[in-house]
């Protein structure tokens, strides 16, 4: 069941999803070393080619996410810092900022939606698995990582994540 009110723009330095964004560096910095870790820091959060969410839940913020257009070819949109506060997770609040986000791509003109995710996270993969995305090689900047797994999604109008 799902337990989000909202999932809305947001600026990333809100104190609550600061926080959000500091958990999930220090998960992150826990799991991999640094050469695997891909953060995109506050100013990257705001570019304008960058759209962040965050999840509420009431007055409280419980997620956050963020999606990067860019250009190709082919253009596509690299999904980043989708992260869920530990006492929210498996309630759908990461599949309602990841709808949020696909349909922000397909709004914008762009059908593909990418991201880079650490072998560690198998919630993380599920969801994305469930959602429909598949595993492809490293895309963008990325080089090879034997503790990253790259993926993708074809975004079709009218589909539901």
């Amino acid at each position: 069941m799902a337990t989000v009110v909202r999932v809305a723009d947001c600026d990333p330095g809100h104190p609550e999803t600061a926080a959000l964004i500091a958990r999930s560096d220090a998960y992150m910095s826990a799991l991999y070393p640094a050469e695997s870790n891909h953060f995109d820091g506050l100013e990257t959060l705001r570019l304008p080619n960058v759209r962040f969410v965050a999840a509420w839940f009431g007055e409280r913020i419980v997620g956050c996410g963020a999606v990067k257009r860019l250009d190709g070819p082919p253009a596509y949109g690299e999904i980043k810092r989708v992260f869920v506060a530990e006492d929210c997770r498996g309630r759908g609040v990461s599949k309602q900022i990841m709808a949020v986000l696909e349909q922000t791509l397909i709004e914008a003109g762009v059908h593909l939606a990418r991201l880079e995710t650490g072998i560690h996270q198998p919630e993380a993969i599920g969801l994305y698995r469930a959602l429909g995305y598949a595993e492809r090689e490293p895309f963008g900047a990325y080089q090879p990582d034997r503790l990253s797994l790259f993926m993708e999604k074809r975004l079709v109008a009218g589909a539901s994540p």
